[in-house]
């Protein structure tokens, strides 16, 4: 029994994707005035009318195989990227992925409109509504493909957007020739040290830099995975040629340093950036003076 119900759904997928492929330049003149696909296409309605192409071929394509709850199934691959840009287009207008999949689901009404037309003028109700059940699974379908590449859009630009503010977060100023500092702001993980270090080693070979500095004035707190993030950071500078100096201890991470028994014996450090400058031209022997201060007097 299991089996000849099987055979008949596979017979009812297969009808729907040869119906799909010859109702698709009317499937597609329907679909490109919706809102999912003339938000992407704005300029051309021909271009919105092959993309709606695209999408019914996948259709067709996945319907033909009988997978037609699967997301995985190999017809929706091409129509993957088309779908991306869909959903990203509508995600950037405001639109909640469970606002999209509405307006995926309102792309089945007109297909199957036309189904019921074909089928009830050959007089066959039955098959009639056995494809438009099928259909209904496999705009189902379409749906979740498009909820899951939303998802996976967002993800992606919420990791760009992380990697880019932590690249504004810790840049590399140039002080003098052959010197150049991070100011380090904020919270230093594991994640924003490896920003630090790649983005101090990138400086110190475009500047030929012989001095690095890395100004901790704005760290909250320093604890035993800061300090060892500090360490690396100033073994690979060194590793590059470049001595590291590290500035802006306060007295109170220099007590938590203390406390916790962490070694910066071979680290390079002054209380605070000029000093660490100071330092760092002394050594290239450029003397560094103190503006004098006079006092004003009556005139």
């Amino acid at each position: 029994m299991q089996v000849a119900e099987h055979d008949t759904a596979l017979e009812t997928a297969k009808e729907l994707g040869a119906f799909l492929e010859r109702r698709r330049e009317q499937i597609a003149q329907r679909w490109a005035d919706a809102a999912l696909f003339r938000t992407v296409f704005t300029v051309s309605r021909d271009e919105a009318v092959e993309a709606c192409k695209a999408v019914v071929d996948a259709l067709a394509d996945v319907a033909r195989s009988g997978r037609l709850e699967d997301v995985d199934a190999p017809g929706f691959g091409p129509a993957r990227d088309q779908l991306g840009r869909m959903a990203a287009a509508r995600s950037r207008a405001g639109f909640t992925p469970v606002q999209i999949a509405a307006e995926v689901a309102g792309l089945r009404e007109p297909v199957t409109a036309l189904l019921l037309a074909e089928f009830q003028d050959a007089g066959d109700e039955a098959r009639a509504t056995a494809c438009a059940q099928a259909l209904a699974v496999l705009t189902a379908t379409l749906r979740l493909v498009i909820m899951e590449t939303t998802v996976s859009a967002g993800e992606e630009l919420i990791a760009r957007q992380r990697q880019q503010l932590l690249e504004v977060a810790t840049p590399v100023i140039k002080l003098w020739d052959g010197v150049v500092a991070v100011p380090l702001i904020g919270t230093l993980d594991s994640a924003r040290s490896q920003v630090v270090m790649e983005s101090l080693l990138e400086a110190i070979i475009d500047q030929r830099a012989a001095y690095a500095i890395l100004d901790i004035t704005g760290v909250p707190t320093v604890d035993s995975l800061v300090a060892q993030h500090l360490m690396k950071t100033v073994a690979a500078a060194r590793l590059m040629g470049a001595e590291c100096i590290v500035s802006g201890i306060r007295p109170a991470i220099a007590q938590t340093i203390v406390h916790l028994g962490i070694d910066l014996g071979s680290i390079i450090t002054r209380a605070g950036l000029a000093d660490a400058l100071a330092y760092a031209l002394g050594q290239q022997g450029i003397v560094v003076s103190p503006r004098p201060v006079t006092a004003a007097g009556p005139r």
